[in-house]
């Protein structure tokens, strides 16, 4: 009787002894799952929209209107007119395009008339966005003007150096095409019959960027 109670506690003993092993659960290696091979690396960041990769090229193109300056040495009592340009870019990083632009626009007030067709080099600084990505910008370049005032007896053509600043937004539709607003302000002095005329003002748009 005595060895089975000896017996009994021993066993008793060495299950209490065992329990704690036996509770834990077994060890494996946390590769097992995927047969040895290490799991799938984590999902990078997503990728930037493709409107905004280095080196992403585009056309653009706009429509709107010309409000044109109200100096008494420019275009004072003018009534506004049209505008247009087109243009080529690149988007040579997230934040930086670079753009050259060709348009026109124009104003008169009963005979008279202005006419100017600029043809600039320009930078835009873009807040990179997947939809709706707002910007400034500025550039420089040759302005073509021609003023005819039967008025003041004015009738000649100028082509100076001008420039512009700009700010507006593109509303990206899809990865490659987005509706664009956009006001520019354009500075250009031209000759006219030796009377120095300031023909610039600002044009406001609607158009469409397109990514090649």
């Amino acid at each position: 009787m005595r060895k089975i109670t000896v017996l009994f506690l021993a066993a008793l003993l060495c299950a209490l002894w065992l329990a704690p092993a036996q509770a834990q659960p077994p060890s494996y290696d946390r590769y097992e799952r995927s047969r040895g091979e290490a799991p799938p690396p984590r999902a990078a960041g997503a990728p930037p929209p493709q409107h905004a990769v280095h080196g992403q090229p585009y056309f653009f193109g706009h429509v709107g209107l010309f409000d044109p300056n109200d100096s008494s040495t420019g275009l004072k009592g003018y009534d506004s007119g049209g505008s247009f340009d087109i243009g080529i870019g690149s988007r040579v990083s997230p934040n930086l395009a670079v753009e050259g632009t060709f348009g026109a626009y124009s104003a008169d007030i009963g005979p008279n008339e202005v006419s100017v067709a600029p043809m600039t080099f320009g930078v835009r600084l873009i807040v990179p966005a997947p939809v709706v990505e707002p910007y400034i910008g500025g550039g420089l370049g040759l302005y073509f003007s021609e003023l005819d005032e039967p008025s003041s007896g004015i009738n000649d053509s100028d082509a100076v150096f001008g420039g512009y600043f700009s700010a507006g937004v593109d509303a990206w539709l899809n990865q490659r095409l987005a509706l664009n607003f956009e006001g520019r302000y354009h500075f250009a002095e031209p000759t006219f019959d030796g009377v120095d005329v300031k023909v610039g003002g600002w044009t406001i748009s609607m158009g469409v960027r397109v990514s090649f």
